[in-house]
């Protein structure tokens, strides 16, 4: 029996001896290195803390807190607590072992006699840590080796950090930090001696009722202070502790892009290259925007900030916050529709192929494309029309029908191909999109639009963004710097802009900047995007569900915020104008109305415009050669010569056209036109029925199919078409919401 015993009890010292292996042998500088915390850190450029946000749900453990951060009090109650020889001996307090032993032999209670380095030897080590049926006798040898070898090389205070680090509290709180932040709402140098006590307690009890720990505790703050401590309300105030929770589980002004970065692995903390006040700015212009907007069914936006030159993101705002119902959808990577927003690059990509100069004539009349699915008849943002405007105006003032005459002649494929090399990726092809991929029905993010938009103002050359610090990607040319250039001059003209936003709107500023708005289908969505010499910022309003917002323009929803934070970014830093690049003339230009019979005055005042070399010329008129390529509406440019006396046909809409009633449109604001050409005294009839007379009519549409015809003054028909309408019918009234705006 005795050489069994014996056995045995080697075997045990083999197994103890084995435990040194884990971690009692691991370096402390390892250990505190090695310790993650909960919660992942996101940080501002200079290292100020801009975001915390939970990444453990398993446990809430705080950040590493050396020694010398933690109150007096905390490491005076700690050691009095659990060790109070525990800077005597080395690593095993034999005295209280031995106390604990004749105790147990009467049947006697005492402290125990574990020590703060057994203890941390047991937290360092699986294998060691106490279990619900306590630890086995291997386990006790085991951590009584492994707290001398960590006496031998620890230090005392190093000890006691770790253990104060490591050691659970309270439910899934692990560490001083966590409780601390989480129990007292203040870091651990904060502590006072009841709270220190309150916190020492539930190390000895962590699941003990509040009672129970305030008694505990009142022994501990007694040791600490003596007998003038006073313990009348520790029950009270206990009780609070234990029930509070300060410590959210995220907390900052960045949290959708926390949530981009703690996608991949980066450690405790995560140095970004936003710019902390800024990001502070831009949270607080965002919502109080949109609180003076409340009243206009809107309630989330979202706000980016770009280095133009390194891509760096300066601000990240994704939400309104707690002003919206959706606060977790991020805004600044949601696909939206960007509204007029991308006419920029198709003007730009007009001018590179030579198809347009800055002051060549567009007409800005109604006007209906045959598609495959019908015909496509765009609007302007105020549903009139300007006439012949020059590409500046149309550019400037955000005209649709200038900009889908500009698509027509660019083609929907080559536009969308040019937007892909913006870093602007589409779901679909430029023939689903169509003409209207001139007024942005396509979706992009925020994100990706401002970053073409940064490529404008770096003069057509493109790069992607980032949000981590690091060496910036190199530039790669997408877009002639010669139209890049001209188109910035555009949007930088306020009298460019005067025909839709008035001389003096808040897109204006006070020093150099080019700037374009937008509002997508039924103000769902509202934009406002531009660059100044160093920065590009840009800014999209709405709701995140998707519902349409009640009279709110880009000159009213995200304007305001862009030209606010624009005004920020440039309080002590200046913006110039870019210089013209190689390639570009400047011409003083004017406009000639004579070939038309209804004008007198000039189209638009004499100027001074840009041009790529050799595009330039000094007059432009309706039926100049310049623009008569451009046209589609003058007779006699488009390609159809007049038909010989007596006969006529119908140019538009062409056979077997289908029509799509909008119901978001008033009925009384959607007409068809229908053009004819041939000779005089024309008649049309609808249906059998008399529509109007002659070379052209209008006729509010209703739903189902129908004929229509062209007849001479003797009523012979010369020539027929049909069509059919589909859609909702006619509203009831009271019930037309706000008409549709691409502005």
């Amino acid at each position: 029996m005795r050489k069994v015993a014996l056995k045995r009890f080697i075997a045990l010292i083999v197994i103890a001896g084995c435990a040194l292996s884990t971690g009692a042998s691991t370096p402390f500088d390892q250990v505190r290195s090695s310790h993650q915390p909960s919660d992942t850190l996101i940080l501002d450029r200079q290292g100020v803390e801009l975001h915390r946000l939970r990444t453990d749900a398993s446990v809430r453990r705080g950040r590493w807190v050396a020694l010398g951060d933690m109150s007096a009090a905390l490491r005076m109650a700690i050691v009095l607590s659990e060790d109070r020889r525990f800077y005597e001996h080395s690593g095993v307090d034999w005295q209280a072992v031995t106390a604990a032993a004749w105790a147990n032999l009467w049947n006697s209670r005492t402290r125990g006699a574990s020590t703060i380095t057994m203890q941390l030897a047991g937290l360092l080590d699986d294998d060691l840590k106490h279990s619900h049926g306590g630890r086995s006798v291997a386990q006790k040898l085991g951590q009584t080796f492994s707290a001398q070898w960590l006496e031998r090389s620890w230090r005392k205070d190093q000890i006691l950090e770790a253990y104060l680090n490591l050691v659970p509290f309270r439910g899934e709180l692990v560490g001083i930090d966590a409780l601390s932040q989480t129990l007292f709402g203040k870091a651990p140098h904060g502590l006072d001696a009841r709270e220190a006590a309150v916190a020492v307690a539930l190390v000895r009890a962590p699941n003990a009722q509040p009672n129970q720990v305030a008694q505990r505790a009142c022994v501990i703050q007694r040791q600490l202070l003596g007998k003038a401590a006073e313990c009348e309300a520790l029950d009270l105030f206990t009780s609070a502790a234990l029930q509070r929770r300060d410590y959210a589980a995220s907390n900052g002004m960045a949290p959708h892009l926390a949530q981009q970065l703690v996608r991949a692995p980066h450690g405790a903390s995560i140095r970004t290259t936003l710019h902390a006040p800024l990001q502070r700015f831009a949270v607080q212009t965002l919502q109080q925007q949109l609180r003076e907007l409340s009243g206009r069914h809107v309630e989330d936006g979202a706000l980016v900030v770009l280095d133009n030159a390194s891509g760096a993101v300066l601000a990240w705002v994704g939400s309104s916050g707690e002003l919206s119902r959706a606060a977790d959808v991020d805004g600044v990577t949601a696909l939206r529709q960007p509204g007029s927003t991308l006419k920029p690059f198709l003007y730009a990509q007009a001018i590179a192929e030579r198809r347009l100069t800055a002051a060549s004539l567009l007409d800005d009349t109604g006007t209906q494309i045959p598609t495959a699915s019908g015909l496509y008849i765009p609007q302007n943002y105020d549903h009139q029309f300007k006439g012949w405007v020059s590409v500046r105006t149309a550019l400037g003032a955000s005209l649709n029908v200038p900009a889908v005459r500009t698509l027509v002649m660019v083609s929907p494929d080559a536009f969308h191909k040019q937007l892909q090399r913006l870093g602007l990726p589409f779901k679909e092809n430029g023939d689903y999109y169509g003409y209207s991929l001139a007024l942005g029905s396509a979706e992009v993010s925020l994100l990706n639009l401002t970053n073409a938009y940064r490529a404008l103002a770096n003069g057509g050359r493109y790069g992607p963004t980032r949000t981590l610090p690091g060496p910036s990607m190199p530039l790669k040319s997408v877009l002639d710097p010669r139209a890049a250039f001209i188109v910035g001059d555009i949007l930088s003209d306020r009298n460019a802009r005067a025909r839709t936003f008035g001389p003096d709107s808040v897109l204006a500023t006070r020093f150099w900047s080019a700037v374009k708005t937008g509002t997508s289908k039924d103000m769902r969505d509202n934009w406002a995007v531009g660059w100044s010499q160093r920065y590009t910022v840009g800014v999209w309003v709405g709701n995140a569900s998707g519902a349409p917002m009640w009279d709110v323009s880009g000159t009213t929803g995200a304007a305001p915020i862009w030209a606010t934070v624009m005004r920020y970014l440039h309080t002590r830093t200046p913006s110039q104008s870019p210089k013209p690049p190689t390639g570009v003339v400047q011409t003083r230009v004017q406009f000639d109305p004579a070939s038309d019979a209804k004008r007198t005055l000039p189209l638009e005042a004499a100027r001074s415009e840009w041009f790529l070399a050799g595009t330039q010329q000094p007059l432009f008129a309706i039926h100049s050669e310049a623009t008569s390529a451009f046209s589609t509406r003058a007779r006699g440019q488009n390609g159809i010569k007049p038909l010989a006396d007596g006969t006529a046909h119908i140019t538009t809409p062409a056979p077997g056209t289908i029509l799509a009633l909008d119901p978001d449109i008033p009925p009384s604001r959607q007409r068809v036109s229908f053009q004819a050409e041939g000779s005089a005294n024309l008649r049309w009839v609808l249906d059998g029925k008399a529509l109007a007379k002659g070379h052209s009519a209008s006729w509010l549409p209703w739903p189902g199919r129908h004929r229509v015809q062209i007849t001479n003054a003797r009523g012979q028909v010369l020539d027929e078409i049909r069509l059919e309408v589909r859609g909702a019918g006619v509203r009831s009234a009271g019930s037309e919401p706000t008409p549709r705006h691409h502005d």
